[in-house]
């Protein structure tokens, strides 16, 4: 065997070995990033809180990008069935911000979703980026918005939604575009969050829909309970002792990247995204729809 190798090494010579290998574990990586772009798993959380009078369960998505499952979505809606949730809250992201681009699977999964459950969506980036920007997008910001309009979706902007039956203040935080920069964080100014979504309501279980975990530092301040976030798509890449390698702003090995998270008395449960945008890939890294479970603090 060692003759062999040796025998290939000088017919090759070592420059063709290594050019060899590089394209072998350049169609491994390949070949990773197609198959966890295509998939997801379910995860399954839980978090004892406080003020909460009831338990339930919901499911979080987030920056689906109008990825498809199946035949129009029907792996994620089984999948969801299957969990059987109270309620289902979605962390922004749903469409993607490109002129042109169609929107009609992500239209067609919330209007699937909204006939079995209440939907309660904080936007992300991408809405807020078509939303904001018309002489980019038109009106297809007011387009979207009337294709989902249902009785048991309420769209969550800057506003709060209160469940008395779970003793629940859902509030809905749509962050301004600034504080989605590129290379680097800005720095949230003083009062920001207040004089946005007010002060938290006394005597409910505080969940802030916040698409942009950077900021997790801040919304703990401001008095949230449990943060549910996204955007990062657990950093396209994930390696092992290291985590996410590249985030949205085009930093490198983002602080928060996926997952549970803590600060102070707060706890955010990131989530990984359903979908991707710019390159289809995701490596070691499978798209994610959470399971919640919420228990009242005794």
């Amino acid at each position: 065997m060692q003759l062999d190798w040796m025998f290939a090494m000088s017919v090759l010579g070592v420059p063709h070995i290594v050019l060899i290998c590089a394209v072998l574990l350049c169609s491994v990586l390949l070949a990773v990033g197609i198959i966890d772009g295509n998939r997801f798993v379910v995860v399954q959380e839980k978090f004892t809180l406080p003020h909460l009078t009831k338990p339930c369960k919901f499911v979080l998505i987030s920056d689906l990008h109008n990825k498809v499952y199946g035949k129009e979505n029907n792996k994620v809606i089984a999948a969801i069935r299957k969990i059987h949730p109270d309620f289902i809250v979605v962390a922004g992201d749903v469409i993607t911000s490109t002129p042109g681009e169609d929107i009609t699977a992500g239209v067609a999964l919330l209007n699937a979703l909204s006939r079995e459950y209440h939907i309660y969506y904080g936007l992300g980036n991408h809405e807020s980026k078509i939303k904001t920007h018309p002489e980019r997008f038109g009106d297809k910001f007011q387009q979207y918005r009337q294709a989902i309009t249902h009785k048991n979706l309420k769209i969550l902007e800057n506003d709060t939604c209160l469940l008395p039956e779970y003793g629940i203040a859902l509030t809905g935080l749509e962050l301004d575009l600034q504080y989605f920069a590129h290379f680097k964080k800005k720095d949230m100014e003083n009062g920001y969050l207040k004089q946005t979504i007010g002060a938290p309501q006394k005597n409910y279980c505080h969940l802030l829909i916040a698409h942009n975990p950077d900021y997790f530092e801040d919304y703990a301040r401001w008095g949230a309970d449990l943060v549910l976030s996204g955007h990062v798509h657990g950093g396209i890449m994930r390696l092992p002792l290291l985590g996410g390698v590249i985030a949205p702003s085009y930093t490198l090995f983002p602080k928060y990247d996926g997952g549970v998270f803590y600060e102070g008395n707060a706890t955010m449960l990131l989530g990984r995204g359903l979908g991707s945008h710019t390159l289809p890939f995701r490596f070691f890294n499978p798209a994610e729809l959470y399971e919640v479970q919420l228990l009242p603090k005794q």
